[in-house]
Parts: C-alpha cells; sequence; structure tokens
C-alpha cells in the first residue's frame, strides 16, 4: 500500500500529551516531518527529543494557541523549516464539564475553554489557510466531540466549544473549494488522555448518559477498583465499552494516509460495547 504519510509536513498542536503526542509518534514513524507545538514548554522538549531521537524530522515550537500571533509563527516556523506545510492537526484543547449552577468555580475555565477550543482552531485554520491556498493543496484535521452533537446537561460550554468547531471544519470545506482537504475527528469512550482533569464538577459527566447512568457510573467504578468484566476493556471484545488514545491517533494518521484526491470527511470513534453514551 502507499505511504501517503510519507515526507509531508504536519504540524501538531497540544503535542505535549494525550493524542497530540501519539499522532505525532505515528506520523514520525510513517515518515512525516513533524512540527510539533504546545503551551507546556518543558513536556514539549521532552516529546521533540523523543522523536529525533527515534531518527524523526521533528522541531518543536512553544505555542499558546489562543494567541493568534503565536499560531501565525508556528507555521512560519514550519515552512522556513520544511519549506511547506501539508498538514494542520487541530488537536489541543480543553474539557471544563460543569452545570450553570456551577459558574463561580467554572466561569474563568469556560472561558479558558472558548480560547483554546474555538478560537484555538480558528487560528489554527488561519494560520495555514494562504500557504495552503497557494500550495493548492493541504489537509486540516479537527478534533472534535460527540459532544458537539447534541446538547446535554453538563457540557453546555464544552459542547458548545465542539459543536463550533464541527462549523468551522465545514465552512473550510466548502470555502476552500477542494483545495484543503478537512477532516473532523470525533471521539468518545477514551478515559486516558488526561482531558479529564480539566472536569470542574465530576457529576457533569453523568448528562451524556441520560438514562444510562446508573450502568455507566457502576462500569467506571469497576474500572476504577480493577475488578471490571475484562471484556469492557478488551479492545478484541465486541463488548468493549473504552477506547486506548492509539486508536483516535491511528484514525488521524488514517485520514492523512489518503490520496490526494481523497478525503476522510467526518470519523466517530467508540467502543462497540459502549452502549452508554448517547
Amino acid at each position: 500500500m502507499t505511504n501517503h504519510v510519507q515526507d509531508k509536513t504536519i504540524i501538531v498542536t497540544g503535542a505535549a500529551s494525550g493524542f497530540g503526542r501519539l499522532i505525532c509518534q505515528k506520523a514520525i514513524s510513517a515518515g512525516a516531518k513533524v512540527v510539533c507545538a504546545d503551551i507546556n514548554e518543558g513536556l514539549l522538549n521532552t516529546v521533540v527529543q523523543e522523536l529525533i531521537g527515534a531518527g524523526g524530522r521533528a522541531i518543536g515550537q512553544h505555542t499558546d494557541v489562543s494567541d493568534l500571533s503565536q499560531m501565525r509563527g508556528l507555521a512560519t516556523k514550519a515552512v522556513e523549516h520544511f519549506g511547506r506545510i501539508d498538514v494542520m492537526v487541530n488537536n489541543a484543547g480543553v474539557m471544563p464539564l460543569a452545570f450553570y449552577a456551577d459558574h463561580a468555580d467554572a466561569s474563568a475555565k469556560w472561558s479558558q475553554c472558548i480560547d483554546i477550543n474555538i478560537k484555538g482552531v480558528l487560528h489554527g485554520i488561519i494560520s495555514v489557510y494562504d500557504q495552503m491556498m497557494a500550495q493548492e493543496e493541504g489537509h486540516v484535521i479537527n478534533i472534535s466531540s460527540i459532544y458537539g452533537n447534541f446538547p446535554v446537561a453538563g457540557a453546555g460550554v464544552y459542547g458548545a466549544s465542539k459543536a463550533a468547531v464541527n462549523f468551522l471544519s465545514e465552512s473550510l470545506r466548502v470555502e476552500a473549494r477542494g483545495k484543503i482537504k478537512v477532516t473532523t475527528v470525533k471521539p468518545t469512550g477514551v478515559p486516558a488522555t488526561g482531558l479529564s482533569a480539566g472536569i470542574v464538577n465530576p457529576e457533569a459527566v453523568i448528562g451524556i448518559v441520560g438514562q444510562n447512568q446508573p450502568e455507566f457510573q457502576s462500569t467506571m467504578q469497576s474500572i476504577a477498583d480493577g475488578q471490571v468484566d475484562p471484556k469492557v476493556v478488551n479492545q478484541d471484545s465486541i463488548g468493549c465499552a473504552v477506547l486506548e488514545p492509539d486508536y483516535i491517533a491511528d484514525q488521524v494518521i488514517y485520514a492523512i494516509n489518503q490520496p490526494k484526491g481523497v478525503t476522510v470527511g467526518d470519523i466517530t470513534m467508540r467502543g462497540s460495547g459502549d452502549y452508554f453514551v448517547l
């Protein structure tokens, strides 16, 4: 099978951890040139050195995605170092789940969510748009969420931010008129990414499971206690309810690894046994 990832220049935001780190590792393994961006400079430098140590072509740029000037600088560095930009992966994000009644504790994190999840994606698009249009080819991959599909209690701001990502993605596809491919990735049931650290009120998680709340909470508790039915965490079982982050990163690479004339537009990933999430 032809490797369409080989030699592509790929920018990844939120590259120091979670999905971003895995995407960088897999892109390097496939022969890509990777520009890693993250606000955590220490972790970013560690990831870049790991990639270089593995024989990869990688550079890092300390970047706050909510700052358009920094995102423009990121794109400029990519072009200066590698000559072009083939793919922008807008991965950086936060998940401050909370109810409106939690506003006293949540408002600052909600504002940050808007800055990172919405403005960050918009800035990512803006920063590469002119370069990709001049090249007459490019690919923008936006990490969204099933939370953006419909409103649920406890996810008003986070869900709205991901719905905005979906709108930004589709409008870019329409306006670019075939010169920029656009992919939207919507993961669910991937607990081991670090996103949960941003949750303001843990009870807000139940909103998206609706009437399945009792079973969901019981399953999550059994996983935490190490007493879960093995099939629930076995990726080879039809009853698997949670996914490893690797599976999401693999889908991003799959979307990149397509001929120029083929776009994988939307990807929703969930465990086959995840009947909890609405």
